[in-house]
């Protein structure tokens, strides 16, 4: 297994290891606080004492001027629920698959269907320190014949997400181990230098065979040194990310290429051994943008689901991503400039960026085209977009404290060639953005400090971006999800202005729900509204889009809630907005949702027996095993599912059909 060139993997399974520049050194942000990160071209290191002293230097630059870990931005946020047809081969009910941003380009899930079968990672590893993870199958549909077929351990692998494709499961997760003693290779006669063995997170992807619904067969199990980060899937290929840190104590007893990452690929008969690991590549494929930032690794990959043991390419260039994004022909990968952690100021700001960069996507092959530089952090993937060609992305600069501070939000638009074409700048000065979404000619920004400004964006001119509208309600939005093209739904907290003398900021409430009116642009309204519980409320749609399961043609909205109530001495007195509720449920909320009557609670599904989980919880609540986390719908049957179970509901009247149990109790 060798290293390609570099974006240009032409094997099926394609490993593109990718460093984007972490940290500029205090000396380079004061000669420019805009650093360029050149053509669209790579270099490659001359030798292995090349790589190590690279990363010699930028060892001893941080710890001269520390800086604080840069952490990966949410990943993924829904556009619109896809909705599988029914096939031509085989009569499979109409269902619904896990959101997706861009059509065609899916991402994984805790839970993913075909129609028939559902699948599901269940995983106890916060109990007293144990992992107990399987991957579950069940027979789903019809709904009469539903059943658990399969409980697979997964031993030492802790499961992040999976998806699915024809007999095929592939999951994304972790295992930590003790990397074996690796020697430099020297001659007869001169002693070796050793490295001792150390312990490394390893990102490890799995492949199973799921032909045998009652008996999946572990088929591939490859591992990576470093974190996963996020994925897509376009037809049969996946393409992923990995992002890892060398071991400096390497840089003292050993050499160059054993700062690469560690890499190990099992098939067949060697699929549950414990191979040797090998280094990814050689330190002359090691690729790096100029200028050289070596702080770390990372690992973009793509594997054909087709043919899962297909020979592995695979590559590595010198620095870091934290957020991508995905049309159907292109991956954007971002990274974060912090020069203002060194106190570095450039005109009274701090001066950081966003740097894109820009691949092609073909059938399993990558290539670098470019990148493009915006003023400005990203909050996550839904702050980027492509469309006609051009790229967009909002951004928020500057950081807000109770006690003050000052930002401004941006959007700008690149060009095929990518130049700025256009942008809007100062939107909302001294609020930051807390959602966004990209609708073909139009965006829609939620910024946020006090009360919630929407504002609506025309991009139908690239060159002269402008705002239509905005609108002022108390709350904010976290999440915006397309209802049609003139109305959107958004969910996040409401809010309370807190007191003068506590400082200038607002107490977040319940969960709120509403569906903006965007008709007419220039005079955006709130439709309808929905607050759920007190202060303390809480949902995984806020902090992950996959749990958002909405259906227009069905007026269907499913949220998961943990729901907090004031108790009643609470009630009694002078209500506090800094006071948390009681925690009293965990289960999903099922709406009948139109534009004529907004939010029609038709009832609530839950997975705990009784309360007492709620009584004992405390002030605080913890990620129980029985809380749901997601639903979908088969037919007319919705399904919920928790670590430990999956309900059946008849759509129309919610009516309980049937409840799977596994895990322990399921065995």
């Amino acid at each position: 297994m060798k290293c390609l060139k570099a974006f240009g993997g032409l094997g099926v399974f394609f490993v593109l290891a990718l460093v984007l520049g972490g940290i500029v050194s205090y000396q380079a942000y004061q000669a420019n606080p805009y650093p360029s990160f050149g053509e669209a071209s790579l270099e490659k290191f001359a030798s292995c004492p090349a790589l190590e002293n690279a990363f010699k230097e930028a060892q001893q630059k941080s710890r001269a001027y520390p800086m604080p870990g840069i952490i990966g931005v949410p990943m993924l946020q829904v556009f619109e629920t896809s909705v599988a047809a029914d096939g031509a081969a085989k009569a499979t009910p109409q269902y619904s698959e896990t959101s997706i941003q861009v059509a065609g380009v899916d991402e994984a899930d805790i839970v993913k269907t075909d129609g028939e079968y559902i699948y599901t990672l269940s995983s106890e590893t916060y109990k007293y320190g144990n992992g107990k993870s399987k991957l579950i199958i069940a027979k789903a549909y019809p709904a009469e014949a539903s059943e658990i077929l399969s409980e697979t351990g997964l031993e030492d692998f802790y499961p992040q997400e999976m998806f699915i494709h024809n007999n095929y499961v592939l999951i994304f997760g972790s295992t930590r181990q003790e990397i074996p003693v690796l020697y430099e290779e020297v001659p007869a006669g001169v002693p070796r230098k050793m490295i001792y063995p150390y312990y490394s997170q390893l990102t490890t992807v799995q492949v199973w065979d799921v032909s045998e619904k009652e008996s999946p067969e572990l088929v591939r199990s490859v591992d990576f040194e470093g974190n996963y980060l996020s994925s897509r899937k376009i037809g049969p290929h996946v393409y992923f990310m990995i992002n890892s840190y060398p071991n400096y104590r390497i840089l003292e007893e050993g050499s160059g290429e054993d700062l690469i990452p560690l890499y190990r690929d099992r098939t067949g008969e060697d699929v549950e051994k414990n191979v040797s690991f090998s280094r990814t590549c050689k330190c002359a494929d090691v690729e790096y943008f100029e200028p050289i930032n070596p702080e770390r690794f990372a690992t973009i990959a793509s594997i054909s689901m087709d043919d899962p043991e297909a020979e592995i390419s695979k590559e590595v260039i010198v620095g870091s991503g934290q957020n991508i994004y995905a049309s159907l022909e292109n991956l954007y990968v971002a990274e974060m400039n912090y020069p203002f952690w060194f106190g570095v100021r450039a005109g009274g700001t701090t001066a950081e960026r966003t740097i894109v960069h820009k691949f092609s996507l073909d059938e399993g092959d990558i290539e670098y085209v470019g990148h493009m530089e915006a003023p400005g952090r990203i909050l996550n993937q839904f702050s980027m977009d492509e469309y006609d060609s051009h790229f967009r992305i909002a951004t928020t600069a500057g950081r807000l404290t109770r006690t003050g501070g000052s930002t401004s939000n941006n959007v700008y638009v690149f060009d095929e060639d990518l130049e700025m074409a256009g942008k809007i700048e100062d939107i909302a000065p001294g609020e930051s953005i807390y959602s966004a979404r990209f609708m073909g000619e139009r965006g829609y920004l939620v910024t946020f400090k006090k009360i919630d400004p929407f504002f609506v964006i025309d991009l139908s001119d690239h060159k002269n971006p402008k705002i239509l509208g905005k609108l002022k309600i108390p709350g904010y939005s976290d999440y915006l999800h397309p209802y049609d093209e003139n109305h959107i739904i958004g969910i996040g907290k409401d809010t309370e202005a807190a007191e003068e003398e506590a400082g200038d900021f607002s107490w977040y409430q319940g969960v709120k729900i509403a569906i903006f009116d965007v008709t007419d642009v220039k005079n955006p309204k709130e439709m309808h509204k929905v607050v759920i519980g007190d202060r303390g409320t809480d949902s995984y749609v806020l902090h992950d889009h996959k749990a958002f399961l909405f259906d227009r043609d069905k007026n269907l909205l499913v949220i998961p809630i943990l729901l907090a109530e004031m108790a009643e001495y609470q009630k009694s007195g002078e209500r506090r907005s800094w006071e948390h509720g009681n925690y009293v449920f965990q289960g999903a909320y099922v709406y009948d949702v139109t534009l004529e009557n907004g939010f029609d609670l038709k009832g609530r599904i839950t997975h705990y027996d009784d309360d007492q989980v709620f009584l004992k919880s405390g002030y605080y609540y913890f990620d129980d095993e029985y809380s749901v986390k997601r639903s979908l719908y088969i037919d007319n049957v919705l399904y919920t599912v928790s670590g430990k179970k999956i309900k059946l509901n008849d759509l129309d009247n919610l009516s309980e059909i049937k409840e799977l149990v596994f895990g322990e109790e399921g065995e």
